[in-house]
């Protein structure tokens, strides 16, 4: 994990109306993602992760390149919650709330009974991840594990929910500095 955290160290951290917000290749595609730091993160995502699954499951849009990766690695299939409405059936759609944004999601793909895991960059405020696991356990899926690269440490909307995230490295930012756990 050296490459991880020595990426942090020159992470820009920008206001967002007072939410201290990390800009950071695996979490925001800029700057730019050296493929030596996406190859580290997904080897232990590979080597944490419960991948005894039928499906991963990322959401979009930092989610995806870190779940691309996996599945290339283990053939397992891909399953991607779009921000846009295809109407297709069986799409389920989610609204998610985070400290700085609001938006609908929604679901494909994934049916009653899929074993899941959920792999994504940040969790942060928690709240697209709880929108997105209460979702699909409404839709019956078995979520064996959910994966994050980074957990800002403090409280969380998933903490109000049953399930639970393990994270890669867990970090604050602290007076536009981001510390490692």
């Amino acid at each position: 994990m050296d490459r991880l955290l020595e990426s942090l160290d020159d992470a820009p951290i920008i206001d967002k109306d007072g939410y201290e917000y990390l800009v950071h290749p695996i979490s925001n595609g800029v700057p730019m993602l050296d493929p030596a730091l996406l190859r580290e993160v997904v080897v232990e995502v590979m080597q944490t992760a419960d991948l005894n699954v039928d499906k991963i499951v990322a959401p979009e849009a930092m989610g995806i390149h870190l779940a691309t990766a996996v599945s290339l690695q283990t053939d397992i299939p891909l399953v991607v919650i779009r921000k846009r409405e295809y109407g297709l059936d069986g799409e389920v759609s989610l609204h998610q709330e985070t400290g700085y944004s609001e938006s609908e999601m929604y679901i494909n793909d994934v049916e009653p009974g899929d074993r899941v895991v959920i792999i994504d960059d940040m969790l942060s405020t928690g709240g697209t991840l709880a929108s997105i696991c209460t979702a699909l356990d409404d839709i019956g899926a078995d979520i064996s594990d959910i994966i994050v690269v980074m957990r800002k440490v403090g409280p969380s909307a998933l903490d109000d929910t049953e399930f639970d995230a393990t994270s890669l490295i867990d970090i604050t930012v602290e007076d536009g500095e981001v510390v490692v756990h």
